[in-house]
């Protein structure tokens, strides 16, 4: 575990309340930058710079842009390991971990730009598949081999904590966990709830924690649903947890519409109206904040300077 982490765990036992960043993909499209192929390495310049705009804004964890960076990303679109062989290019079977390390690389450059080396590079990570379909999750066999090796992608590269986000099932994040934990590595995890405060499998909040026995995560947040949606599950985990305390809790929404393969803005929530969905989430419990897809810096910077130091007592 990083000095860093140590640190941040001692904020949590003081009631702090953390800011994670914003949408980072979104706002690669924002800026005119195409989020395919993650521009990790083509476009260092643009990665950096939203990275650096995030810490600026106040963010104490920067995520990566690595979401649905994975060796299986790239196999979905071959029919198996002999037909990406003969046709596909030569790296795709290594380019999963380069491209992992070039995303550590760009967080850890920006955080070194701002100057601030107490920011944590969280590496981000959602299912292997998916994320809204947990229905084409790959078997458990499948999954603990391709944890193992991505994960280690993360700590070898030198990101401080794993952060399991938009994850519809509490067996694949258990999965996840457990090589988290085998790797040496704290993880958090986060789950894409639906309309009703449950995940998109079905399970209900004590379900997804019962699912998750032995193994939770330091902090179990809901990402990547709409802003009344991560209200009502936020309210279904702050029951459980005064029944059964555990992990700490938090949430980070989207704003916009998803309009495939990209995102749509709206302006349902400008940084102050977000601002005010944080705080009631933090009067719930929820010690960890950001945003999802079409938050932006500005939307962090809002959650910095609005919301308390600390939980309510």
């Amino acid at each position: 575990m990083s000095e860093g982490y140590e640190k941040l765990k001692a904020r949590f036992q003081n009631g702090e309340i953390i800011i994670l960043d914003g949408g980072i993909g979104s706002e690669m499209l924002r800026r005119g930058v195409t989020w395919e192929g993650h521009k990790v390495e083509s476009e260092p310049a643009a990665i950096r710079a939203i990275h650096a705009d995030y810490i600026r804004a106040g963010a104490d964890v920067i995520s990566t842009n690595t979401f649905q960076l994975a060796r299986r990303s790239y196999m979905n679109h071959f029919a198996d390991a002999e037909h990406m062989k003969r046709i596909g290019a030569a790296d795709l079977s290594r380019r999963a971990p380069l491209l992992i390390g070039e995303g550590v690389k760009r967080v850890l450059e920006a955080r070194d730009q701002v100057g601030r080396r107490d920011v944590l590079v969280a590496g981000a990570m959602t299912t292997l598949d998916w994320c809204f379909r947990p229905d084409v999750a790959p078997s458990l066999e499948e999954m603990h081999a391709e944890y193992r090796e991505t994960v280690q992608a993360f700590k070898d590269a030198g990101a401080d904590l794993m952060l399991f986000e938009t994850f519809n099932s509490s067996k694949e994040a258990r999965t996840a966990l457990e090589a988290a934990r085998e790797a040496g590595i704290p993880a958090w995890v986060s789950f894409v709830c639906d309309w009703q405060g449950k995940l998109l499998n079905g399970e209900t909040v004590p379900q997804t924690r019962e699912g998750l026995a032995g193994v939770e995560p330091d902090v179990l947040l809901f990402n990547c649903a709409p802003v009344p949606d991560i209200t009502l599950a936020l309210g279904e985990l702050s029951r459980e947890l005064r029944k059964r305390p555990g992990p700490r809790m938090g949430g980070y929404a989207h704003v916009g519409r998803f309009d495939p393969p990209d995102w749509m803005f709206t302006d349902e929530y400008p940084p102050a109206q977000y601002l005010s969905a944080c705080r009631e989430w933090v009067s719930l419990g929820a010690q960890v904040l950001g945003g999802c897809c079409g938050t932006t810096p500005m939307h962090i910077e809002a959650l910095k300077k609005g919301l308390p130091r600390t939980l309510p007592v």
